[in-house]
């Protein structure tokens, strides 16, 4: 068994680059967002470069570099959040990129730098609940989660979930209490015990592991926004940490209601007769 994701072989290094993005102040992210485009755009005239910071990212900055007044060729950079790292391993993050890459599912990512990544802008919209709601839209990200799904990342061996060992090293990270005192009341009065998120865990680890799941490369955050959807092209593409859980937790995400989920899952399951 193995819950470790492997690189195709064949897959591009990703270089890394000595580089830290400051994001406290402008004028410090763009001097560390040239220096990254010094290596990747090495073409591009500083003067030039326009900085465009997305304000849909939850935990990370997300900016855009790019030259002239069409985004043809954008370079996008994701300086990681502070304290992030207690959440997510960077180094497992980066193998699921190349993965997903390699299979068609993931943009180009050109490096990675000391707090953060450099991959390729993807023209679309991403979505909001309100899309995905839309047959022709649900419909497709059921085949493109059937894709990756299929992705077989574990050089022959048979994948298992780490879904318990992630929640036992989230639990780890709760804290017991805060030093402010109006902190402290409402940590205490709107999140419950350590007790009680333990039992919870404790029942959907029972039921979650005898329903007999298939444990598959899952996408593990499709939150709308994190869906960036072409019309013209009739395709999604969507990014975040994969790692192996079972499958229903990322349909579970993002078929929401009873109809959807009929109707998604069916896509689904004759997209995965495609792809396997």
């Amino acid at each position: 068994m193995a819950n470790y994701i492997h690189v195709p072989p064949g897959s591009p290094e990703v270089p890394k680059l000595d580089v830290t993005v400051q994001d406290q102040e402008e004028q410090r992210c763009r001097e560390g967002a040239l220096r990254l485009l010094q290596h990747l755009r090495p073409h591009w005239d500083p003067q030039e470069v326009t900085l465009q910071l997305f304000t849909d990212g939850i935990t990370n900055k997300l900016i855009g570099c790019y030259v002239g007044n069409t985004m043809e060729d954008v370079v996008l950079v994701r300086i990681y959040g502070n304290k992030t790292e207690l959440l997510v391993d960077r180094d497992e993050e980066v193998k699921s990129f190349r993965v997903l890459q390699a299979h068609g599912c993931a943009p180009q990512l050109y490096c990675t730098f000391n707090n953060g990544l450099c991959y390729e802008f993807i023209q679309g919209e991403a979505l909001d609940p309100k899309h995905v709601c839309n047959p022709a839209i649900f419909r497709l990200i059921a085949r493109q989660l059937a894709k990756i799904h299929a992705i077989h990342a574990h050089n022959g061996w048979i994948p298992k979930s780490n879904l318990w060992l992630k929640m036992g090293k989230y639990f780890s990270l709760i804290p017991t209490g805060f030093a402010d005192e109006d902190l402290n009341k409402r940590f205490l009065s709107d999140i419950p015990s350590s007790q009680i998120l333990q039992e919870e865990m404790t029942w959907m680890k029972e039921i979650l592991s005898n329903l007999g799941s298939p444990v598959v490369l899952c996408h593990n955050d499709l939150l709308c926004k994190n869906i960036i959807y072409n019309e013209k092209q009739g395709r999604y593409l969507t990014l975040a940490v994969s790692r192996d859980d079972f499958f229903v937790l990322d349909g579970s995400l993002i078929f929401v209601s009873n109809l959807i989920q009929m109707q998604g899952w069916k896509t689904y399951m004759k997209s995965l007769k495609i792809f396997f």
